[in-house]
């Protein structure tokens, strides 16, 4: 594999890592089995650290195709727990607050779940990526500031409830580029007239690369270790 002229890999991203984490360990690995001191890598797609699942990554030229796998669409399972919320909508943070759940049943989940299919609008997490006036939403949450998010326009392709054993639910969720699986579960509580966070996530695929193309991204060193090895 030539590596500096480009590469595509698919990992499994483990539970804890960053998705920057995930591509400085293949970088420094690259850099010195090769011997260079600069090599591109980038990923097509982050996932939160509390998250496991596909990524994609490039190297060298390769990097030029991270915006086309960007727009592919993704498929994530989710684990929600209903009747409490976080700041994060996830475990990052601490319950803030709790609501009844003795009203939800499989059936109400099953028919306000069909309310998120199609084109939605949603707004991103506090704790996010996105930028409020050129800083990090997420940096202005952890310093207890208030953060204005606008609406953004996606699109859920398909929603599925796998498993109902309340006030937990697992659902499969296809969806577009840009679609916050935690803000889906802080908004499929408000559904129920609850409250709701995520409490596990796995992306189970992007386009048509799913977990079984995939490497353990533990395992992504002696991986590279073996290939350079090879050739």
């Amino acid at each position: 594999m030539d590596f500096i002229e480009g590469e595509i890999l698919y990992i499994n991203k483990p539970l804890h890592w960053t998705s920057f984490t995930l591509v400085r360990k293949l970088r420094n690995k690259l850099c010195r089995k090769l011997g260079i001191k600069k090599l591109k890598v980038g990923h097509a797609g982050t996932l939160d650290p509390l998250a496991t699942g596909v990524m994609i990554l490039c190297t060298g030229k390769k990097t030029k195709l991270i915006e086309s796998f960007q727009y592919q669409t993704k498929e994530y399972i989710a684990t929600v727990k209903l009747g409490a919320t976080t700041p994060s909508f996830d475990l990052e943070t601490e319950v803030d607050a709790t609501f009844p759940v003795e009203h939800i049943t499989k059936e109400l989940v099953e028919d306000r779940l069909r309310d998120f299919i199609g084109a939605i609008e949603q707004i991103p997490p506090d704790y996010s990526a996105c930028k409020v006036n050129g800083t990090r939403a997420y940096e202005l949450a952890r310093q207890g500031k208030e953060v204005d998010l606008k609406p953004k326009l996606l699109v859920i392709d398909e929603i599925e409830l796998l498993e109902c054993d309340l006030p937990a639910i697992k659902v499969r969720v296809v969806c577009s580029k840009g679609t916050y699986i935690r803000a889906l579960a802080r908004d499929i509580g408000k559904a129920l007239n609850s409250g709701g966070h995520l409490v596990a996530l796995e992306r189970t695929r992007i386009g048509e690369v799913t977990l079984d193309d995939c490497i353990d991204g533990a395992l992504v060193e002696e991986f590279v270790e073996a290939l350079i090895l090879e050739n």
